[in-house]
């Protein structure tokens, strides 16, 4: 028996987004220009869907961040109820890895392959392209990554190089390639990559997922790329029932893969596409909302729109000259304490603004340091967004190599390491010998450890202490197969750091106890994170603390390097944050400052790339990184909704040299009204504390009459 259809409203939804709810019949195209309720269209029309009659198991709703599909499946669950927990709400990855867990078979793939992280492909790199050097190889990464999101494999590649620098790539891309397939590993990029293969080329497979899918919507479409495409294409199939949901204007990610090319394709492959624009901005002031538009407006336009708000004009945007970082920062602090002030000024406190009201925006993390410094001095609590991921630190990726390995024993970059740490008396030579051997019978080196010929060429010592890692791995994952519950979790958990003697590792390698401590506090965060999932108090694809199934620690571990890309969920802190523009898309903020708003920092050295090409291309090129950079201003403008201070540099750093700045085009661009206020907040917080001492004085010369008027009485 199917569950009742939800009794869903569209009160509330404007014209555009009712059109875009309530249009179910074929390819839709949603224009979701900054601010315009996109995700609420989203979970209306995922809500509008099973209204009208589709399962929601047959619905799929895919974006780009764990923290947006948390976003949206919370919001899903609040508007639609109980029928909501049946739709897949994931990202373009997790659905990649859903596919290839399933139908991976067809591909040679085992169901426990492995997901290798960033260091793990670096190191795989390195060892394929016979180099030592760790920045080489994240170069190769790049260019094979670029390649790969471009749906090339190695021959392809090699066939279109374009020098010899790029040929060489292309041939270490295919001995990495070989290391994969012989690990039973992936990367990210092949998360998508490889289930395009998949619905190219087995067409059961494809059947299969196309009546999975009777409906698909896809947020942040213009981040897509060349290969997400083709897989969105081969999953709607001919009837072309999706509803992508994107802003042309937002397109920010062109240095990793994506590419407006695919909004420019949806017409002409599904030419019933009903395009649908929202231009009706419910988060910034007409103020700020008119400087976007004039910055967007030199973009050549796939859709034109113009946004527009109801919030009425609000205050001017300021644009704010510094003298320097160290003097950017300072004014920033001082704009921050004035805004704060004027807050306690007036009736009842209701206009009392928080430290988390504010954000500072900026083009490289680099820019963070002198707002750093000033905060602390100042005694503002702040956060830089984007810090080092919980998942980046030594003492979880040395547990996280254990778990994948016990998972997937042909994984050699989490053997390594998990062999190596703790030290367990098994060296460079013992290693590099068994890596030959495994090299020589194309073996993982943990099929190698037990091979009868390994004895040939190892010691008797070296062999038994391997023979020992294997038994202890073998009958680790054992009993994680036979773990079940949070309460058990703890236990194996607690049981296996204990085995391996990991706190005593810990400690004997850092000179600081404090350190050391810290890091152990990490380790006991980690494992009580891993036994809520066993629980069934977190929900693996989103990260949100919500009721699920009760799993195995095993079944668990085959997730972990998926789990590993889920930023944690932070608490609502009241702190101003610091963030990069890439990093504060799809967020928002009362005042925000954009800072270093520079020619060379925002565009960023349009110059520097390329510059040894001459002719049409270098200037298309030129052109096109242009038009990225004024979408990301774009983004950085939109992100502000009641105040939005721009700030330039009148001598900036270069390197170790200070050079003169100046203002970016972009601020020209934004056509700010000639008379708005070069404002100095130093000034307007003087006049605030001299506001705030005359009411003082004013109290205290009340007082005193009352006082007299008292004693006369």
């Amino acid at each position: 028996m199917s569950p009742p259809s939800p009794d869903l409203s569209t009160a509330g939804l404007n014209l555009a987004q009712q059109e875009a709810v309530n249009y179910m019949h074929g390819p839709c195209l949603v224009l979701a220009g900054a601010g315009s309720g996109k995700t609420r269209v989203i979970t209306h029309k995922i809500g509008r869907l099973i209204q009208a009659g589709l399962p929601a198991t047959d619905i799929a709703a895919i974006t780009f961040t764990n923290k947006a599909a948390a976003e949206m499946r919370e919001r899903a669950k609040k508007l639609i109820g109980a029928p909501a927990r049946g739709v897949l709400i994931c990202t373009f990855h997790a659905l990649g890895v859903r596919m290839l867990r399933q139908d991976g078979a067809a591909l040679g793939l085992k169901p426990q392959f492995s997901i290798l992280d960033s260091d793990d492909v670096t190191s795989i790199l390195k060892d394929a392209g016979g180099s030592t050097d760790a920045a080489t190889a994240r170069q190769w990464q790049w260019t094979i990554s670029a390649w790969k999101n471009n749906g090339l494999n190695a021959a392809q590649a090699e066939a279109q190089a374009s020098g010899d620098e790029e040929r060489l790539i292309a041939r270490i891309m295919a001995r990495y390639e070989e290391r994969l397939t012989a690990y039973q590993s992936v990367d990210f990029d092949d998360l998508i990559g490889l289930p395009l293969k998949l619905l190219r080329e087995h067409d059961a497979v494809r059947d299969k997922w196309q009546k999975a899918m009777g409906h698909v919507l896809v947020d942040e479409y213009q981040d897509t790329n060349a290969t997400q495409y083709e897989v969105l294409k081969l999953l709607v199939g001919t009837r072309g029932r999706f509803t992508a949901v994107g802003d042309d204007d937002q397109s920010i990610y062109g240095w990793r893969g994506a590419t407006l090319d695919n909004l420019k394709k949806l017409p002409v492959d599904y030419p019933t596409l009903r395009v649908i624009k929202l231009e009706q901005n419910y988060r910034s002031t007409s103020a700020i909302l008119r400087a976007a538009n004039n910055v967007i407006a030199p973009n050549p336009k796939l859709f034109p729109k113009t946004l527009f708000s109801e919030l009425g004009e609000g205050e001017p945007v300021r644009v704010v000259d510094c003298d320097s970082e160290e003097h950017e920062a300072d004014r920033v602090v001082a704009r921050i304490q004035s805004l704060r002030a004027e807050g306690t000024l007036q009736a009842e406190g209701s206009q009392h603004k928080e430290w988390k009201d504010f954000c500072v925006l900026y083009r490289a993390n680099h820019m963070a340091k002198p707002f750093e410094k000033a905060f602390r001095k100042a005694n503002i609590p702040y956060k830089v967004s984007g810090g080092q991921s919980f998942f980046d630190r030594a003492e979880i990726k040395d547990l996280c190599s254990w778990m994948v390995l016990m998972v997937n024993n042909d994984n050699n970059a989490a053997f390594i390491r998990a062999i190596k740490t703790p030290k367990r008396g098994i060296g460079h030579t013992t290693l590099a010998a068994l890596s030959s051997f495994a090299e020589q019978y194309k073996l993982s080196l943990f099929e190698s450890l037990f091979a009868n010929s390994l004895s040939a060429v190892l010691p008797a010592k070296a062999l038994g202490s391997l023979h020992e890692f294997g038994r202890y791995l073998n009958d680790l994952e054992y009993r994680a197969r036979r773990t079940v519950g949070a309460e058990d979790a703890r236990a194996f958990l607690t049981a296996w750091l204990k085995d391996i003697d990991y706190e005593k590792h810990i400690y004997d390698s850092e000179d600081s106890e404090n350190v050391a401590a810290a890091r152990w506090t990490n380790v006991m965060d980690f494992c009580d994170w891993m036994a809520q999932r066993c629980g069934g108090q977190i929900d693996d694809t989103s990260g949100a603390v919500m009721a699920a199934e009760t799993k195995t620690m095993l079944e668990v571990v085959q997730t972990i390097a998926l789990l590993s890309t889920i930023s944690e969920r932070e608490g609502d802190q009241n702190v101003v944050t610091l963030s990069t523009l890439h990093a504060a898309k799809g967020l928002e903020w009362p005042h925000v400052v954009l800072a270093g708003v520079n020619e060379g920092l925002l565009p960023f050295k349009l110059d520097d790339k390329n510059g040894n090409e001459s002719g049409s291309n270098s200037e298309e090129n030129i052109a096109l990184r242009l038009q990225e950079e004024r979408r990301l201003m774009y983004v950085g403008i939109t992100r502000a909704q009641r105040t939005l201070a721009v700030n330039w540099l009148r001598r900036r750093k270069k390197g170790r040299e200070t050079v003169a700045g100046v203002p970016s085009r972009f601020i020209a661009e934004m056509g700010l009204d000639k008379t708005t206020t070069r404002e100095d907040p130093r000034e307007k917080i003087r006049a605030l504390r001299a506001e705030f001492a005359k009411r003082a004085a004013d109290s205290a010369e009340a007082n005193t009459l009352a006082e007299a008027t008292r004693a006369a009485d």
